[in-house]
């Protein structure tokens, strides 16, 4: 059934998908006075939304993409929540012969960012706004709150400033959105947002896995670490909700829940993109690396299962040192690591930022992460003030206060890994972390020793330290070392 015929004023407001986050998001607009009209593929899904939600509501249930445009005021402001990829560039083909000037269409999926970029231009030229926009918070932030990554033109913000701003999570410093930047910003920001969450996640359940096998603790315990930890500088959503996932308990076995659980990660596909355009741009992203590199594993899990059988490790399997102070000293590990992930993500937004012409203000950045969104802290309040010192930061790490706390506990994040390594317990994320750490601060590393390589073997050239106005130099290196010419073999 359309509620068309029911509506008094035109909606103000469209969603494209009725899944999970369009239908939550649907709602948070209307709950903040918006009327909204809907849309999906599936017009059973239309007529279930509008029959569950549609009393005392402000829902228009459409059928058709010409009544769903005819249902809106002008300027059009309309969210697409579909699949990102094909589904994006079939929908837009169809709605946009129905488009006016001035409206406004907006990706709210993990959309590849150089495709938000292409489509914004193909409709820029129609003189039509697009936007693409990150939404983090899943289910619960999309309906109540989410924290909202809208890239596009400033005119097209402003017309979505008064919704968005209203239905995005609210924290002492403000509504979590703002504008990022034009064509694909937004969700170039939200694909490292993944990617920090990547590294996030597992870094937590390197923790875990260390404070299990290390010190045999189960799930109660863990409970209560996780907690105690929820109260201090890692104060987070992912570290809450890992305390709760400890507390539940199988209805059919009475075990913990999370025991039950295949060890085999999945993913989506944008902490992949962030690694790649990292590594395009020339930015070192390890600690995300390691975590893509994590679930690559872990879903090898046949075998690893094989593997078990036939390859040793050490001996020792359990810590038999001071219990508190491994718990403390993985604490201060997960917690540097953490800043080492944060840093490298933010570090790419800069890049990203500067090579596109965004100027993207990490400040806000951090801003908008503080509430609703998957990643949200504690430190990011000390990630923000950081950024208003000096807006024009290289790396997180050269911020005085975040800086001096990582001096502070630097030998309990060692003593962690160096635990783990004796132990066999793998910690990917926790170890590129601490090298990246290590390598940054280092003022001489060995690549001199690399370039020499390359210049003996390819003749790629290298530089004098000592003389860094000549320019790139080749050396004959058999000739000065005397060596002879490799005979090839047949």
């Amino acid at each position: 059934m359309s509620s068309t015929e029911q509506q008094n004023a035109p909606a103000q407001f469209g969603v494209i998908g009725l899944g999970v986050m369009g239908e939550s998001l649907a709602l948070n607009i209307e709950d903040h006075g918006f009327p909204v009209a809907v849309w999906n593929l599936e017009g059973d899904w239309v007529d279930r939304f509008v029959n569950e939600h549609g009393q005392g509501r402000q829902l228009t249930g459409t059928k058709t993409f010409e009544e769903f445009t005819r249902s809106l005021a002008r300027p059009r402001r309309m969210l697409m929540m579909i699949k990102a990829g094909k589904p994006v560039d079939m929908t837009i083909e169809r709605l946009q012969p129905l488009m006016e000037a001035g409206d406004i269409l907006i990706d709210g999926g993990n959309s590849w960012f150089k495709d938000t970029q292409r489509r914004e231009a193909d409709m820029r030229a129609a003189n039509l706004n697009f936007v693409g926009m990150g939404v983090s918070g899943g289910e619960e932030g999309a309906r109540y709150g989410p924290s909202l990554m809208p890239g596009g033109s400033t005119e097209a913000y402003a017309h979505l400033r008064p919704i968005l701003e209203g239905i995005a999570a609210q924290t002492d410093s403000g509504p979590c959105v703002t504008h990022v930047g034009p064509d694909g910003a937004g969700h170039f920001v939200k694909m490292v947002h993944n990617g920090i969450e990547y590294g996030d996640m597992q870094l937590i359940a390197e923790a875990y896995d260390l404070l299990r096998r290390a010190l045999g603790m189960e799930a109660g315990e863990l409970s209560e670490v996780f907690a105690r930890w929820n109260a201090g500088p890692l104060e987070s959503f992912l570290i809450e909700i890992t305390s709760d996932i400890f507390k539940a308990k199988d209805q059919e076995t009475g075990r913990p829940l999370v025991d039950l659980i295949l060890d085999k990660a999945g993913q989506k596909g944008t902490g992949k993109w962030t690694a790649q355009i990292a590594l395009e741009l020339g930015v070192a992203v390890p600690t995300i690396g390691a975590a893509l590199d994590a679930r690559v594993l872990s879903s090898m899990k046949n075998e690893r299962v094989q593997a078990s059988k036939h390859i040793a490790g050490p001996t020792e399997n359990r810590f038999d040192g001071d219990r508190q102070e491994l718990i403390d000293a993985v604490h201060n590990a997960l917690y540097s690591s953490k800043l080492c992930s944060y840093a490298q993500g933010l570090h790419l937004i800069a890049t990203g930022s500067q090579e596109f012409n965004w100027n993207i203000n990490l400040r806000e950045m951090a801003r908008i992460w503080k509430g609703g969104c998957i990643i949200r802290a504690r430190v990011l309040d000390r990630m923000m003030h950081a950024y208003e010192q000096q807006p024009n930061l290289p790396n997180l790490l050269l911020d005085d206060e975040l800086n001096d706390s990582i001096e502070e506990i630097q030998t309990g994040w060692r003593r962690a890994i160096a635990t783990a390594q004796q132990l066999g317990i793998a910690v990917p994320a926790m170890s590129a972390a601490l090298g990246y750490f290590d390598s940054y601060r280092t003022e001489n590393l060995p690549q001199n020793l690399t370039q020499a390589q390359r210049d003996y073997f390819g003749a790629h050239t290298y530089e004098r330290a000592d003389k860094p106005d000549a320019g790139f130099v080749h050396t004959d290196w058999m000739t000065l070392t005397g060596a002879k010419k490799s005979e090839p073999t047949s």
